[in-house]
């Protein structure tokens, strides 16, 4: 992060590591993180400790969210990260996530209309904010995810959870801008080859739902570079984004490369520099 003037910040990227140990697959089938989990979990964050100790970092934010929120022994785990490993997670709330999405300011890179639903679907929830007016008037987190999805964890009361929000606080703001974030969209983005900028076509979803999940996870992987987790989750995260479309009678959605982190970072710097 760099200061320049009138107090804005540049926020610069230097690096992106992605470790899929997803575990959402223990906790939304048992309850709990099993121990092969767990172990990965835990060398997973020993790495971590040893690159921010590498970039000399001065400040962190490390959040968990929707497996852990519902992980059993979440606590036990995170105190002995803790103490093995010196990283301190806090397990932050649905309604803590959408808020934190609203610190990255996407919606006044794509502001065509009054009014934008920012929709985030990771593996155990997705959260739906509403921007209007330039603020908040709706956020709502809800627990239906992409690995939720394919443990048959999602009942039809789930979703008429989701209709019901749409309907009830979405529609009163019509026409209406969507905005979606996560490696699934990102990663159709990626392969429709649309113009950075401009928005997925809800045809170009509804084909890409179609055609991938009548192909087994090898074909995908296959047929369109996938890595396996990828080609696993991304036809529920398809199905998640498409519904949503569909009862926000949206026919585009815009899909910036940002999210989550860059939400909390720019937390993390307010909060050093209060």
């Amino acid at each position: 992060m760099k200061p320049y003037g009138n107090n804005e910040v540049d926020f610069t990227k230097l690096n992106l590591i992605r470790v899929p140990i997803q575990l959402g697959y223990d906790v939304f089938d048992s309850g709990s993180i099993g121990i092969e989990k767990r172990h990965n979990f835990i060398e997973t964050m020993k790495a971590f400790k040893i690159l921010m100790d590498i970039y000399q970092v001065k400040a962190y934010k490390a959040c968990a969210t929707s497996a852990m929120r519902d992980a059993k022994n979440a606590d036990e785990i995170i105190e002995q990260i803790d103490r093995e490993v010196g990283i301190k997670i806090r397990v932050i709330s649905g309604q803590e996530e959408a808020s934190i999405l609203y610190e990255t300011h996407i919606a006044e890179q794509f502001q065509n209309n009054n009014a934008s639903l920012y929709i985030d679907v990771g593996g155990g929830s997705t959260e739906l904010t509403l921007f209007a007016d330039k603020k908040i008037i709706f956020k709502e987190s809800f627990n239906i995810g992409t690995i939720r999805l394919l443990n048959f964890k999602i009942t039809q009361k789930h979703w008429d959870s989701v209709k019901y929000f749409i309907k009830n606080e979405v529609e009163k703001y019509q026409p209406i801008q969507l905005i979606g974030s996560g490696g699934n969209i990102n990663k159709i983005f990626s392969m429709s080859k649309v113009k950075e900028g401009r928005p997925l076509k809800y045809s170009i979803l509804k084909d890409s739902l179609t055609e991938m999940e009548n192909l087994s996870i090898d074909e995908r992987v296959h047929k369109f570079n996938l890595k396996d987790e990828r080609a696993a989750v991304i036809v529920p995260a398809l199905e998640i984004y498409t519904t949503i479309m569909k009862w926000a009678n949206a026919t585009e959605i815009y899909v910036p490369k940002i999210g989550l982190a860059d939400g909390l970072i720019k937390l993390l710097y307010a909060e050093i520099n209060l």
